[in-house]
């Protein structure tokens, strides 16, 4: 049982860095860099509606994972 979370919190950690990696930059910087890329976002507030809330759950199910781990609730 503790390996298939372990599982799930590695998958939900991967699956978190995608997920903030695709949400369009705010302003100069790392963004700026990326040029066209950038853009991939603006002009669709649906997309980045729904991808805010696809990364609030995920991050919400690395948190469990990681305070279910860490405090040895399961074991």
């Amino acid at each position: 049982m503790v390996q298939f979370l372990y599982i799930i919190q590695v998958l939900s950690g991967m699956l978190l860095i995608l997920l903030v990696l695709l949400h369009s930059p705010k302003g100069d910087g790392m963004g700026g860099m990326m040029g066209s890329a950038s853009q991939l976002f603006a002009s669709q507030k649906t997309a980045e509606k729904g991808l805010n809330k696809v990364t609030y759950v995920v991050g919400g199910i690395f948190i469990v994972m990681t305070l279910i781990l860490g405090l040895g609730i399961i074991k």
